[in-house]
């Protein structure tokens, strides 16, 4: 069984209501009428009802199982206000706030917040920020952590790998590596991945010192500290911590025997140029950026996506939100 199959068994039947703020985009509409048809989830469409209804017909979708939304026509508006007054806590006022949540990613978000939808997948018309902010701003991370992080889950045939952060935080330090160290590996295993997580360098066990090793090798206590139970070690070079034969020669002595399956590069740079040449020149799918730390699920697709990323990235949300 494939990884959407998968997923498609874990949030069947669970009555997940996923946001999607981009009503009046071909690609989200289509996956949303999609997802309603198969069963798998409510979608909740944000738009002008009639432009939504008129959108659909044109591209021959059906609307029956859609929860269309409208901002300006919301029953529960002012409700919404005050919520977000409260949440933002003096940086906007009750008219600031009735501007801001006609914005379908802001409204989408509080959504989430009231407990009316259970996650969000936006991004197909709308920057990284667009989505991200507001999640940042209202849902906000969960208890002990401190920033979101973003990660892909490769996959290839039966093998699938988590890579991280290769999406949000450009030089994480110490603690925000052994924050996504730990993140990585409770996503990992959302995915039936048993994390087995590698802290990734141009060093392995101490072979080279430097400013950048050594926070490597500072996340890893730090994410011991936090997590006694996970199995996780570096600092590694790739291939000490992917190749068992390498593993044996460079890091005899380590947990990880060549056998990682979760690995946390040391900067976004490092992170987005490798998971790229595993998606171009090992033939992986790069299924993401999935955003971990937030206490509601919220992820954001590429402006590129095509409709089955929309589908498979809502899949991915409500699987976030039936392991809550």
């Amino acid at each position: 069984m494939g990884l959407f199959e998968q997923l498609t068994e874990k949030v069947k039947g669970k009555g997940k209501r996923i946001v999607f703020p981009e009503g009046l985009d071909e690609r989200v509409l289509t996956a949303a009428g999609r997802l309603a048809e198969d069963g798998v989830l409510t979608p909740v469409v944000i738009g002008n009802k009639q432009e939504v209804e008129q959108k659909a017909a044109d591209l021959n979708v059906k609307v029956s199982g859609l929860e269309i939304i409208d901002p300006a026509n919301y029953e529960g508006f002012q409700e919404m206000v005050d919520a977000f007054v409260e949440r933002r806590k003096g940086k906007a006022t009750e008219e600031d706030a009735k501007k801001i949540l006609l914005d379908e990613n802001y409204f989408g978000t509080m959504l989430i917040y009231l407990n009316k939808a259970d996650g969000l997948v936006s991004g197909a018309a709308h920057s990284t920020a667009d989505t991200v902010r507001p999640a940042l701003q209202i849902i906000k991370t969960k208890e002990g952590v401190k920033k979101t992080s973003g990660v892909f889950i490769m996959v290839r045939d039966e093998e699938k790998y988590v890579f991280a952060d290769c999406a949000i935080n450009i030089a994480p330090d110490s603690n925000d590596l052994a924050e996504i160290a730990v993140e990585s590996a409770k996503t990992g295993a959302l995915f039936d991945v048993d994390p087995r997580v590698a802290m990734l360098s141009f060093s392995t066990a101490g072979s080279a010192k430097s400013p950048e090793t050594e926070k490597v090798t500072d996340a890893l206590t730090i994410a011991k500290e936090k997590d006694p139970s996970l199995v996780i070690d570096g600092e590694f070079q790739f291939d000490a911590a992917f190749v068992p034969s390498v593993a044996e020669k460079k890091a005899p002595d380590s947990v990880i025997k060549g056998d990682a399956n979760v690995f946390v590069f040391p900067s976004l740079e490092a992170g987005n140029i490798g998971y790229k040449i595993a998606q171009r020149l090992g033939g992986f799918e790069a299924v993401g950026p999935i955003l971990q730390g937030l206490n509601k699920p919220v992820n954001d697709l590429s402006r590129g996506c095509s409709t089955e990323d929309v589908y498979n990235l809502a899949l991915i949300t409500a699987a976030q939100a039936a392991a809550e």
